[in-house]
């Protein structure tokens, strides 16, 4: 325990190895015991008062209210088990940092009451109407552009990364007569792919399908978004190999209509409402007034 903790830091963080190792990994990406003073403070401080608002939410007239089945409780034991190899690794990790199975099974029942707690309290939240969606959908326009994006397919042949120069002309001059076989009967272009191509997209006749800017090498990008549909590359070198791109078709950037998201903004709208209502709940009962 940090020395620079306080005292009810320190008792929460004593009483609470769960909240602990939970709040380590989510803060941290780590366990307690490898925190150094300065982040075991901050964690300390963290738990001690997330122990508080628990133990507000769980004395609160709700909680009274909410039942924690047996069986709720056994399956996310068992689904936090599953990520161990063996019961006797998931009991030994639970060991070391100061739980038993028994002592899980409380935190679970704590946890998923004061899940429950949560949903009740935000349970009676407003719709959301169709003009809500419209609106927000119109105040927000540029969350729902699309990029112009390029649907290519390729042929990749690779060299050794000690080859020289006398090798790497031998693999493009092959390209290049592919290329030539392409530029009198494109059709072919899958089956070239799949004969010749070292790049897994091979099995599916070379088809990288649809790409945005931003997803590929940057000579490949370039070459790609100078191609209108129907139209075959350069030979194009990345740190790969060489490159035969054919360009498939193009999508032009736009804008995702609304009835295509319409349903997604009334979710995440509601799951907002939801979060603000649970927030100002609890922030009642923290501070008294429920």
């Amino acid at each position: 325990m940090s020395e620079l903790a306080s005292p009810a830091a320190a008792v929460a963080a004593a009483s609470s190895p769960y909240l602990m190792l939970k709040h380590a990994r989510v803060m941290f990406d780590t366990t307690p015991e490898r925190l150094d003073a300065a982040q075991r403070m901050k964690l300390d401080q963290v738990v001690a008062r997330q122990h508080k608002i628990e133990a507000r939410i769980l004395g609160s007239r709700q909680s009274t209210h909410v039942k924690v089945s047996a069986e709720a409780i056994e399956s996310r034991l068992a689904e936090i088990g599953s990520r161990f190899s063996s019961e006797a690794e998931f009991v030994l990790d639970l060991a070391r940092h100061g739980l038993s199975l028994q002592g899980m099974r409380a935190e679970i029942e704590r946890e998923l009451r004061i899940d429950g707690v949560l949903e009740m309290v935000s349970a009676r939240i407003p719709p959301v109407s169709n003009l809500e969606t419209e609106l927000f959908y119109r105040l927000h326009f540029d969350r729902f552009q699309t990029p112009e994006r390029r649907t290519l397919r390729h042929i990749l042949l690779t060299f050794s990364d000690a080859a020289d120069r006398t090798e790497r002309e031998v693999v493009r001059a092959r390209l290049e007569a592919i290329r030539a076989l392409l530029e009198r009967a494109p059709d072919r272009f899958a089956e070239q792919a799949l004969r010749h191509s070292e790049c897994p997209t091979a099995m599916q006749g070379g088809m990288l399908g649809q790409v945005a800017r931003g997803k590929l090498f940057p000579a490949l990008e370039t070459a790609a978004f100078d191609m209108r549909a129907g139209m075959l590359s350069s030979i194009v070198e990345s740190p790969m190999g060489f490159h035969l791109l054919r360009c498939e078709n193009v999508q032009a950037a736009g804008r995702v209509p609304f009835a295509t998201v319409r349903e997604r903004i009334r979710e995440q709208m509601i799951e907002a409402r939801r979060e603000n209502r649970q927030r100002a709940w609890i922030r009642q009962v923290t501070e008294g007034y429920v």
